[in-house]
Formats: C-alpha cells, sequence, structure tokens
C-alpha cells in the first residue's frame, strides 16, 4: 500500500469516525475509501467492519458525560445486538439476496427520524388508551437492527437511532451515545468473527481504525454543540441520500 493510500484511508477514518458518531453513516466514507484503495468488495466490507472498532473506541471516550447512568439500559442493548449472526449471514448467504432491501430500510430509518415527534405523540396516545407497550417488541426490532448492522453496517447507526428516539424523550445527544455503544456492539462481535474467518487486509485496517478514533472522539463534541431539530433532519436527509446511492448502486 502507497503512502498516498495509506494517507487516504487515515482521512477517510477520521471522517467515517466522525459521520459515524454523530449520524451514523461511517461507512458512507470508509467504504469507498477502501475501495479506491484498491481493496475488492466482499475483502473491503469485511476490512471496514474490523477498522470502525476504533470509531467504537473513540465514541465512547468521547461520549462518557452522555453514558453516566445508562449502564444498565446498556447491558440490555449490547446482549440484544445479534452482530455475530448477521457476519454469519454475509459469510454464508448471497449477498445480493439481502442488500436488494438495504436501500428500504436506511430510507426506513431515515423516515423515522423525520416524523419522530409525531410518531411519540401517537404512541403516548395509543399508551393512554391500550396500555404500555410490551417490551420484547422493541427488543426485537433492536435486535434485528443489530443483526443488519453485523451483516452490511451501511447507516445501522441511523436506523437504531430511530428505534432509540422513538423509545425515549432523552436529548438526542444521550440518546446518540447509547446508539453508538450499541451499534458498537454489533460491529465488534462482527469483526471478531471476520478476524477469524475472512481476508482481512491489516494494511488497510490499522490507518482507517487510527483516524476513526479520533473522528469517534470529535463526533459527541459536535453533537453536544449542534441545535437538535437541525441535526437530526440533517442525519435522515443524509440516510436518505445513502439509501438513493445504494439503490443506484
Amino acid at each position: 500500500m502507497s503512502p498516498t493510500e495509506v494517507l487516504l484511508l487515515v482521512a477517510a477514518g477520521v471522517g467515517a469516525g466522525l459521520t459515524g458518531s454523530v449520524a451514523g453513516l461511517a461507512s458512507l466514507i470508509s467504504y469507498p475509501a477502501l475501495l479506491a484503495a484498491g481493496l475488492p468488495p466482499l475483502v473491503a466490507n469485511v476490512t471496514n467492519t474490523v477498522a470502525l472498532t476504533g470509531n467504537a473506541l473513540g465514541t465512547t471516550i468521547g461520549s462518557r458525560r452522555e453514558l453516566v447512568g445508562q449502564w444498565r439500559r446498556l447491558r440490555v442493548l449490547m446482549l440484544l445486538c445479534g452482530g455475530g449472526l448477521g457476519a454469519a449471514l454475509l459469510l454464508l448467504t448471497d449477498p445480493a439476496v439481502f442488500e436488494a432491501v438495504v436501500p428500504w430500510l436506511v430510507a426506513l430509518g431515515s423516515a423515522l427520524l423525520l416524523l419522530r415527534d409525531r410518531l411519540r405523540r401517537w404512541s403516548e396516545t395509543r399508551r393512554a388508551t391500550a396500555g404500555p407497550p410490551r417490551a420484547w417488541r422493541g427488543h426485537l426490532v433492536v435486535g434485528a437492527v443489530g443483526v443488519y448492522g453485523g451483516y452490511f453496517g451501511a447507516a445501522a447507526g441511523v436506523i437504531m437511532l430511530a428505534v432509540l428516539a422513538l423509545r425515549t424523550t432523552e436529548p438526542l445527544a444521550v440518546t446518540n451515545a447509547v446508539k453508538n455503544v450499541a451499534t458498537s456492539t454489533a460491529n465488534l462481535v462482527a469483526a471478531i468473527a471476520y478476524v477469524v474467518l475472512a481476508p482481512v487486509d491489516w494494511a488497510a485496517v490499522v490507518p482507517l481504525a487510527g483516524g476513526a478514533v479520533v473522528g469517534g472522539w470529535l463526533g459527541p463534541q459536535v453533537v453536544r454543540l449542534l441545535p437538535e431539530r437541525p441535526l437530526r433532519w440533517g442525519i435522515a436527509l443524509a440516510g436518505f441520500g445513502l439509501a438513493v446511492r445504494l439503490q443506484l448502486g
């Protein structure tokens, strides 16, 4: 790998860590950078998953303030995130079958973010008449997002943020920090499987992961400063853009 390609991957890692921790769109930057560095698509996908464990480290360090008092909730979410199952699906099935629905999942997550306030009001009205929702339904959705994150990962953070935002009334910065830990768990489990079973390009992992640590640490600082509504709309619109890009191949 040439020095130029190494610098490209470091810069892509910073960008991926920043966008991943803020918007859940890390793969929008890191995956194309790996393809540009000459990696085949499958190798780029598994290498990207392994390298973005650096993003998990950076976001956890940067979000310590928001994660105070959240560890009981996080333990449940971390157990539910099925990254290992997602990794198994990638290695054992035809990727074209699942990737056909990926753009629609990304678009759905983006729509949920845009409609969050209306959906919250509907949910509160429904709870007033039908009682509180059953927890297992929400857990099932979170687990499914974790499987998706382990399989492909693109915009898994957008979908997870939308799911968590609908279930709480907390500040977006707190929900975003919880989302980062949950999706990072799915990514980590999948990464462990790929290290053992898949063709990881370690020469690409090192610079990309190093940049992702820095970008992941910067992301929570950005979320604290930006107003919630424009940030949420920006994340949703970026998600729609990624959905279109994935649909067009």
